[in-house]
């Protein structure tokens, strides 16, 4: 592990459930001499990527805060895409989702939640694995071939798991039947008791690059009345992508390479 890689991975332990940390549980985290670990956390802290706390602790620092801010002012993806799914929210009486590919993940960008009370739902920063729920099956669908075998060779017992093939060939056509529908339909895939319609977004050259989302509680729900709202979902992800070519964002805007 090179030392730039070492250091970034401090940022990684923190949590909403461990957000704070004492710099002697810092320093173990990373393994190294004590005098290496306290010139680490003393660069993030100068830096403002930590803050120290009481009792030498420390916690994420302002300059986290100053970043996502500037994310959602220059993110081409929750740019075009907020106006869209408040729309499409206020539309269906629905929680709606903007979601993007990382690494071999997917994350969620910006939410709009409804009334039915879902404060569980996938929130801007989470991520998730890129096998299981419609956000992430409207992505994994329009991967390139390339891509796809390389994630299938690597995690061939997960994709095995989630039902999405026991091989090769039969992964590849459970991708292209949701090809063909034009978005992932998921029932309590990834947290029981939420169903959820996804469709993909594409950048200016088409390549996928996230997803849009549907979401609702199952609870008295009418999931035929709620399936049916797929046309929409495909329309609104559809309008994000057409803003996404547009030549001020279609510039910057490249394909997320997998991890």
């Amino acid at each position: 592990m090179s030392s730039l890689v070492r250091l970034l991975s401090l940022l990684d332990i923190f949590t909403p459930a461990t957000a704070v940390w004492p710099s002697d549980a810092l320093i173990a985290h990373l393994d190294c001499a004590p005098s290496t670990g306290y010139r680490y956390i003393k660069a993030l802290n100068e830096a403002g990527f930590l803050t120290r706390v009481a009792n030498g602790s420390y916690a994420l620092g302002p300059r986290v805060l100053e970043l996502d801010r500037t994310n959602r002012i220059s993110d081409p993806i929750y740019v075009a895409g907020t106006p869209v799914i408040r729309r499409l929210a206020r539309k269906t009486g629905h929680s709606t989702l903007l979601c993007e590919l990382f690494s071999d993940s997917v994350v969620c960008v910006q939410r709009q939640l409804n009334s039915e009370g879902l404060d569980h739902l996938f929130d801007r920063g989470q991520r998730r694995p890129l096998f299981a729920g419609a956000s992430a099956k409207a992505i994994l669908a329009w991967l390139p071939a390339h891509q796809l075998k390389s994630l299938f060779n690597k995690q061939r017992e997960t994709i095995e798991r989630a039902a999405l093939g026991r091989d090769w060939e039969s992964f590849r056509k459970t991708l292209r039947t949701i090809r063909e529908t034009g978005y992932a339909l998921t029932d309590s895939e990834f947290h029981a008791g939420i169903v959820s319609i996804g469709a993909p977004l594409f950048n200016r050259q088409h390549e996928v690059v996230g997803s849009l989302v549907l979401a609702a509680s199952t609870h008295g729900l009418d999931k035929q009345a709620f399936s049916a709202l797929a046309p929409e979902v495909v329309a609104a992800s559809q309008a994000v992508t057409h803003a996404l070519a547009e030549p001020h964002i279609g510039d910057v805007l490249a394909a997320r390479a997998l991890g």
